[in-house]
């Protein structure tokens, strides 16, 4: 997320599973190996969290700390 603003809203949504259960309360530290399943826009995002950063840093930083793993969604016509 890019504010946290946005991911405490995504969380008391109930938008947020970390390891398959809902997350209920803000602040839940992530660690390496972590899966988090987000529900973004109707659509679901599935990350694994693969390292942590010492500070904070760009996007393209960040970006090389998760692996996608949202599986291709089809379009049925």
């Amino acid at each position: 997320m890019k504010h946290r603003s946005l991911a405490t809203a995504l969380i008391e949504g109930g938008h947020v599973r970390l390891n398959r259960i809902k997350v209920t309360k803000i602040g839940h530290a992530l660690k390496e190996g972590d899966v988090l399943t987000l529900v973004l826009h109707g659509s679901i995002r599935v990350i694994k969290v693969i390292g942590a950063a010492e500070k904070r840093g760009p996007a393209s930083a960040a970006m090389a700390l998760y692996e996608e793993l949202t599986p291709e969604q089809k379009i049925s016509a």
